[in-house]
């Protein structure tokens, strides 16, 4: 994973200074000027300040409405943590407890099921096997204690087009999930539905209804990858539900749909009387479809996003969030790196940054107002040119409306950022660079 100067300098602050001091540096000078065009519209400076990490993690959590006291990201040092949940390829090496991260879970529930937060341990290794923290658990640390997030390692491979059948051959090998056990219920929901296949969110790797999850120092993989062809394979490596999250040098990897940052309840239905919040930093996230989406206000701090070609899929593209017409914020990406690998070298079909996600409003069915309006704003980073930098932007999923950007007739006169006649896609300095070699 490539992080810049800059990212290594903040990654040694705290993140309370992160959001308030490396939120608007990056190398290079951006040549993007308000208000753009209808296919790449630009924010305003005075536009822009009404998008930071800052304003997007005081809105939500039990509401759908700007908290004022907001969410400031704490993450807890590790370093000194003593704790008897130790995960291992061995036990009783190192202090391994547990030679699977959802038996250390469960254990971990069975002790301590609400109040303070719960420390993972996870010795270098790799762990084939899902792993479910279920609503209602104590807020839950899982860190690797490699030299870095590639040595610690948590797998599966499961897309969204399996049976339940199949589902339950699958995650129900080792006995993690039995009756009794308080993450049961998540895998009996995937296991029991009436439906010909699960869906894409029962495919995760690590699924979290609780809020308060903090990552570090991990890679968590949907080992799916290239073992199926360029069509439809959603496959999620982390879905996250609860509130409160946070990730700190990590590695998500998966091809679609690799993180799932959403908002939903105990029956695996979207619950409308609350909105998630998400803090990601200094991480790397890699897929090629729509592989960052879901239904929260989610900040991504010094992330690369890396977009592949081995799937050679028609169209690569990053964030689809599923944001509500009514709610103001969806994704923040800024001070980040967008990059691609050689396959984008050279290629008329480029990868592109996003599109809506018109869930519902299949065949041209978009109404302004009802169906959601994917809303992201992507800042004070850089874009490789694997990407289309003329259409960064793509027709939205499911209704495939035409993307259009909302630029004033008028560009004295004020635009409305949330009209619901318009698409949310922004961009703002933002700097175009050579792709990685």
């Amino acid at each position: 994973m490539k992080i810049s100067t800059l990212s290594r300098a903040c990654a040694m602050l705290s993140v309370s200074l992160v959001l308030a001091a490396c939120s608007s540096s990056h190398e290079g000078i951006s040549s993007q000027v308000a208000p753009g065009t209808a296919v790449d519209p630009i924010l305003s400076p005075d536009e822009a300040a009404n998008f930071t990490a800052k304003h997007y993690l005081a809105f939500g959590g039990r509401s759908l409405q700007v908290q004022p006291q907001g969410w400031y990201p704490n993450l807890v040092a590790t370093t000194d943590v003593k704790t008897d949940f130790v995960v291992g390829t061995q036990m009783g090496v190192n202090g391994a407890a547990y030679t699977s991260v959802q038996q250390a879970i469960e254990a971990a529930l069975r002790v301590r099921n609400h109040g303070e937060r719960v420390f993972i341990k996870i010795l270098p290794g790799t762990y084939t096997g899902a792993v479910y923290i279920p609503s209602g658990a104590p807020p839950i640390t899982l860190f690797g204690t490699g030299t870095n997030p590639g040595d610690v390692v948590i797998q599966q491979g499961l897309e969204a087009s399996v049976t339940p059948a199949v589902y339950r051959a699958t995650l129900s090998q080792n006995g993690e999930f039995i009756p009794g056990n308080r993450a049961w219920y998540m895998f009996n929901d995937c296991a029991t539905q009436k439906s010909d296949t699960v869906g894409a969110g029962c495919t995760a790797t690590v699924w979290s209804q609780s809020s308060g999850l903090q990552l570090q120092n991990l890679t968590i993989t949907n080992s799916l990858l290239d073992s199926v062809d360029a069509g439809d394979h959603a496959a999620v490596a982390l879905r996250t539900d609860g509130d409160n999250i946070m990730l700190d040098n990590v590695r998500l990897i998966g091809r679609q749909n690799t993180l799932m940052l959403t908002t939903a309840n105990v029956k695996n239905q979207p619950d409308n009387k609350r909105y998630s919040r998400a803090y990601v930093k200094n991480s790397l996230i890699e897929g090629d479809v729509d592989y960052v989406i879901g239904r929260s206000s989610a900040v991504f701090d010094h992330v690369e996003f890396h977009t592949v070609s081995s799937r050679g899929v028609k169209q690569a593209s990053v964030l689809a969030p599923n944001t509500p017409a009514h709610v103001p914020y969806g994704f923040l990406v800024t001070n980040s790196t967008f990059t691609t690998d050689r396959g984008f070298e050279g290629q008329a079909a480029k990868a592109q940054l996003g599109r809506s996600w018109d869930e519902g409003a299949e065949n041209g069915g978009y109404v302004a107002g009802t169906t959601p309006n994917s809303q992201v704003v992507i800042r004070d980073s850089q874009i490789d040119n694997g990407y289309n930098l003329m259409n960064p932007w793509g027709n939205a999923a499911f209704s495939g409306r035409a993307f259009t950007g909302n630029v004033p007739k008028d560009e004295k006169q004020p635009r409305d950022l949330n009209d619901v006649n318009f698409n949310r896609l922004w961009q703002y300095n933002n700097i175009m660079t050579p792709p990685a070699k």
